[in-house]
């Protein structure tokens, strides 16, 4: 009697074994699938769509592609599920590289824009981008920043248009936030001084002058 139980037990564990291993291989072909799969749907979307999320799609493929891979050692015949990663790998690599390809192109274009050549001169070459990022600016360089912007809006304060202005007038108070945080750094009190002298002959500049160019676009268009 007691050998038949031991028999009926390990049966069961056998089985149990059986089960196991074919619920790992039913969810090693899963996760295979499932990367082929959103390689697949990756190619079908818009190509601008695409470029906005990017990374949130790669992000989303190193996922898929790390579970397909260690997927693999749960298949007794992995031979055609790694053809299937390997040949999804390629076609991702193919979609990646079209999109990176656009990527830099429009970063090129917006590099060589009007609205880029304007904070160039304001503030030196690649200085500010997109990110509007003005971390560089610190109490050693502050001053001579102020110096170069009002300097080249002076210079140039009849050539810019109501858009320039505009941006002028965005780029002049992400600046003076970024002063806000580097007089709390340490800024001495002789810059502050200086600042404080070019902001007073630049705060009339920009509102005369950006609303003389609001005037003279209105005009234009009634004309």
């Amino acid at each position: 009697m007691k050998s038949t139980n031991l028999l009926i037990a390990m049966g069961f564990i056998a089985l149990g074994f059986t089960s196991c291993k074919d619920e790992k291989e039913v969810q090693a072909e899963k996760s295979v699938n499932t990367y082929v799969v959103y390689v697949d749907s990756i190619g079908k979307v818009d190509a601008d769509a695409a470029k906005v999320n990017w990374q949130a799609i790669d992000d989303a493929y190193q996922m898929r592609v790390s579970e397909a891979e260690a997927a693999i050692a749960n298949l007794k015949d992995s031979k055609d599920a790694q053809a299937k990663i390997d040949a999804s790998k390629a076609r991702y690599e193919e979609l990646k590289a079209k999109v990176q390809a656009d990527l830099e192109a429009e970063k090129a274009a917006t590099a060589s824009g009007p609205k880029q050549q304007l904070r160039n001169a304001l503030f030196g070459e690649g200085k500010i981008g997109d990110d509007m990022n003005f971390a560089w600016v610190n109490k050693d360089n502050i001053h001579s920043v102020y110096q170069q912007f009002v300097h080249t809006a002076e210079d140039n304060k009849d050539k810019y248009s109501r858009e320039d202005w505009d941006e002028v007038k965005v780029l002049y108070e992400a600046l003076d936030n970024r002063k806000n945080t580097v007089e709390k750094e340490g800024l001495s009190a002789e810059d502050n001084r200086k600042i404080a002298g070019l902001k007073i002959k630049f705060a009339p500049m920009l509102t005369v002058n950006r609303m003389g160019a609001k005037a003279d676009e209105q005009a234009e268009a009634k004309r």
